[in-house]
């Protein structure tokens, strides 16, 4: 994958993990907000996807998806609760490489700060062939509350996945 592409542009691609999204049976509210929120936060945005809930083909698309050396950082919203349906972690877990423990650990010991029910969120980062993939919940208000804890640092990971230097990346 050259540097040349994976710069230090946050390039992201949206993923909402939704049964009644994909079968447009319910408004994707989470993923519009998610893509304002990235904008806002000067990324491009290189795609945006509603998928099902199942495991399979969501892991070979966050595959794919890492995959393109245009794409540096995944977000999926949906998918991260207790649901017998909720397959996003599993689904990360069976495409990462390496596990990025501390963003999904900081998301819930803030948003539980805000409700008792982030201690339920099941949501994973880690590291897929140069890409950050990070398991938001699928909530407009979690998206957005998660999401804050987040982006301060997102450029700094970016910087450090495409190999810049600590100094060159803060």
């Amino acid at each position: 994958m050259p540097v040349e592409i994976r710069e230090l542009v946050i390039r992201a691609v949206v993923i909402t993990v939704s049964d009644a999204c994909s079968r447009g049976q319910r408004h994707d509210e989470s993923g519009e907000v998610l893509v304002q929120l990235l904008k806002d936060a000067g990324a491009e945005i290189v795609a945006t996807m509603i998928l099902a809930d199942d495991l399979d083909p969501l892991a070979e698309t966050l595959r794919k998806t890492a995959a393109q050396p245009e794409v540096n950082l995944i977000v999926t919203t949906g998918g991260t609760g207790f649901a017998p349906r909720d397959n996003t972690p599993e689904a990360t877990l069976a495409v990462i490489e390496r596990a990025v423990p501390g963003l999904a650990e900081a998301m819930r010991m803030e948003t539980l700060k805000q409700t008792p029910l982030a201690m339920l969120s099941r949501g994973l980062c880690g590291i897929r062939s140069g890409t950050l993939i990070v398991n938001l919940p699928g909530s407009p208000k979690a998206v957005r509350e998660s999401f804050a804890i987040i982006a301060p640092v997102l450029p700094h990971a970016i910087a450090l996945l495409v190999g810049k230097p600590h100094d060159l990346a803060s």
